[in-house]
């Protein structure tokens, strides 16, 4: 059997936006993510996920879904529609309150987020290495955000001295709002259809759901409504691949508390959901709490779990104290009580809500991103280098591929029994397609854990050779003890 050499880390790309595309192209290569409709020149910020990337978005889902409902016995799942009465978005406030500053430049046509400009400035600045300027400016951002204060916004812009991308010219229109709700027409025909809208989140659902899951689950306070759906933002500037897109999933839990216990609860929330990141393998330093300086029309306290992309720290998930504000306003437009009878305490009210909100698409980039390795392995001999997904097991989109050596004298036959053997219990892989070493490269790249191989010796002793994906060293096991060394792994 051929043997990989030892390995060394390559330093970190001094420039992390080649890391980013580097990332970009190896998702696409190896069957992760693909822009959609690649054949008419595709969509912007629109992507499908291929034959691994929608395996690994599978596993993230359901390692979520049983740490929120499977963990938690009062914390229950719905699957709420994606279409809802118009009036619920009236309710929570998007239609008035749903949306971003944005400013376009006269010359090139193209609009900007007003604060995706100024944070491409802060870039700027913190890589020339002027820190104090990079805070200040942030300071001074979100001061003026936090205000609405859109003069304030332009004449900052304006002094930077920040320019269109495009055009090179600081020729800017006045700041205005920009709605983000996608709108469309239920009814077969135009003139009798009405207008609803494609939600923007996924937290109404519940809401609305509220008293269907209290009362038939007969909830008692605390209890949490967790979902996994698909959300709809036309975003004025989608960019950086499928951390910001148009059609994008979000796995939302809402807890509704007794009014009183939210600023308990808010810490408890907090500090669970960065245990749960930490439990994906990913170092503590990458990750960071940024509280947010102006909140949300419904917010009492929020804050964001961001991760260090190649890109930068970057939201993944927001943790927010949303008070009553959702039950309350769903109890004044729909004229429905929605409220809860606490035996404890001998009260009606309505509840306060504790809400986290993790983005899938970012989660899915969060770990290929950490996973992502380039190893040099070259020895005085030969130069060889190889590129590594290093995945936790259990969110590994393949967790056991199955070579045989050749493929003859039986050994193809001995690998599809232990495929079947295997299959029933994790995802397995079978390739006898090219050298060993190359299908070893092929399945690195996919981020596989396993490797096994079937050799003559396997017909003799009911032996094979195991390979580790991130040490790249081998043993000799027996087939029987394959399943019980994956699935350790797995629920490690």
């Amino acid at each position: 059997m051929p043997n990989d050499d030892q390995f060394i880390s390559l330093p970190t790309m001094a420039n992390d936006t080649n890391r980013f595309q580097a990332i970009i192209s190896h998702c696409k290569e190896y069957g992760f993510i693909f822009p959609s409709s690649e054949i008419y020149d595709g969509l912007s910020a629109v992507y499908d996920y291929g034959q691994y990337g929608s395996e690994l978005k599978k596993n993230i889902k359901d390692h979520w879904w049983k740490s929120m409902t499977q963990f938690h016995e009062n914390i229950v799942g719905i699957d709420a529609a994606i279409f809802m009465h118009p009036t619920t978005w009236k309710a929570s406030g998007h239609v008035d309150s749903f949306s971003d500053p944005m400013i376009d430049n006269k010359d090139s046509k193209k609009r900007y987020r007003v604060d995706h400009l100024i944070e491409a400035r802060i870039d700027e600045l913190e890589k020339a290495g002027d820190a104090a300027a990079a805070g200040a400016l942030q300071q001074a951002m979100d001061s003026l955000l936090a205000a609405s204060d859109f003069v304030g916004l332009k004449k900052l812009i304006e002094d930077q001295k920040i320019k269109c991308g495009v055009s090179g010219t600081s020729n800017w229109t006045d700041i205005r709002e920009f709605n983000l709700m996608f709108s469309t027409q239920l009814g077969s025909v135009t003139e009798e259809a009405s207008e609803i809208y494609l939600r923007p989140e996924t937290a109404q659902g519940i809401f609305v759901n509220f008293l269907n899951v209290q009362k038939t689950g007969r909830m008692k306070i605390p209890f949490g409504i967790a979902q996994i759906g698909k959300a709809f933002r036309n975003e004025i500037v989608a960019r950086q691949f499928i951390f910001r897109m148009r059609e994008f999933e979000q796995m939302e839990m809402q807890f509704f508390i007794r009014p009183g216990t939210e600023d308990q609860w808010y810490e408890y929330w907090k500090e669970a959901r960065m245990k749960w990141h930490l439990g994906l393998g990913i170092p503590k330093e990458k990750y960071r709490f940024h509280p947010h300086v102006k909140l949300a029309h419904y917010a009492k306290a929020a804050c964001d779990i961001e991760y260090e992309f190649p890109i930068g720290f970057k939201e993944v998930e927001g943790i927010h104290s949303r008070g009553d504000f959702d039950l309350r306003n769903h109890q004044e437009y729909s004229k429905k009580k929605m409220q809860y009878f606490d035996p404890e305490i001998n009260q009606n009210y309505i509840p306060y809500v504790i809400e986290t909100s993790i983005g899938l698409d970012r989660t899915c980039l969060m770990v290929i991103s950490e996973a992502y390795t380039e190893e040099d392995l070259s020895t005085p001999e030969k130069q060889d280098s190889r590129v590594v997904l290093k995945f936790p097991t259990k969110l590994a989109p393949i967790k056991l591929a199955v070579l045989p050596l050749v493929k003859k004298d039986g050994l193809p036959e001995i690998a599809r029994q232990i495929m079947d053997t295997c299959k029933s219990q994790f995802r397995c892989f079978y390739e006898e397609k090219d050298t060993i070493g190359k299908r070893y490269r092929r399945m690195d790249a996919i981020g596989t854990p396993f490797c096994v191989t079937v050799d003559q010796q396997t017909k003799e002793d009911q032996t094979v050779t195991i390979r580790y994906r991130d040490s790249m060293q081998q043993e000799r096991i027996s087939i029987a003890a394959i399943p019980g060394i994956v699935n350790q792994q797995i629920g490690s």
